[in-house]
């Protein structure tokens, strides 16, 4: 069991509004957000960044940016956000070549040197310590104009908060993700981890 269990998803009328967001991203409400509803002001203020955050504002695809919090949850080790990032970049038409080859975004043919340039820069600013350079800063401005850098780094920002929220509440994950995330991380040996229900 988690940390702290998931409250009903009808537990706060508003947060239960606010959440119809991830029935198109996701196909589901994430428990992650469900427990926050513990403090209904946190899974409110939450939605609304990850709304903001995840806006199609134009050439940082929401393919894109669901592949960006893939690497930045891949970084950082947390199994429930490496599902869920994969799951949604899957939903938001990222290419099934990408999504089949994201490990090897850097050398593999369906990564541009744009897209190689931004998910760079997620690995090197989801570190610790941080590891973004001047090498990464060059790239970006070769790519990426200063509000899609801030696009990018509003992602890696968000997915570094979510990752420390559900590695350290072994939130349990959903089977939409698991679905996802065994076909196509399974071949790189990811598993459910802390977050099959029983670590607590």
């Amino acid at each position: 069991m988690a940390l702290v269990e998931p409250l009903d998803p009808n537990h706060d009328p508003e947060t239960k509004q606010l959440a119809e967001f991830f029935n198109e991203t996701l196909g589901f409400c994430p428990n992650s957000v469900l427990t926050m509803q513990h403090r209904p002001a946190i899974s409110k203020a939450f939605i609304n960044l990850n709304k903001a955050v995840m806006a199609n504002e134009g050439r940082v695809t929401s393919a894109l940016k669901r592949m960006i919090a893939w690497v930045s949850s891949n970084a950082t080790g947390c199994r429930y956000c490496q599902a869920h990032a994969i799951r949604a970049a899957e939903r938001y038409g990222a290419s099934q070549e990408q999504l089949d080859n994201i490990w090897e975004y850097r050398t593999h043919e369906a990564f541009s040197d744009a897209e190689r340039a931004a998910l760079d820069f997620a690995l090197a600013a989801s570190q610790v310590p941080n590891t973004v350079n001047a090498d990464i800063k060059k790239r970006l401005h070769e790519h990426w104009n200063d509000g899609e850098i801030v696009e990018m780094l509003g992602v890696i920002a968000l997915f570094g908060y979510l990752n420390r929220w559900n590695d350290s509440m072994g939130t349990s994950i959903e089977e939409g993700a698991v679905e996802s995330a065994e076909q196509y991380l399974g071949k790189y040996g990811w598993e459910k981890g802390k977050h099959d229900g029983s670590i607590y």
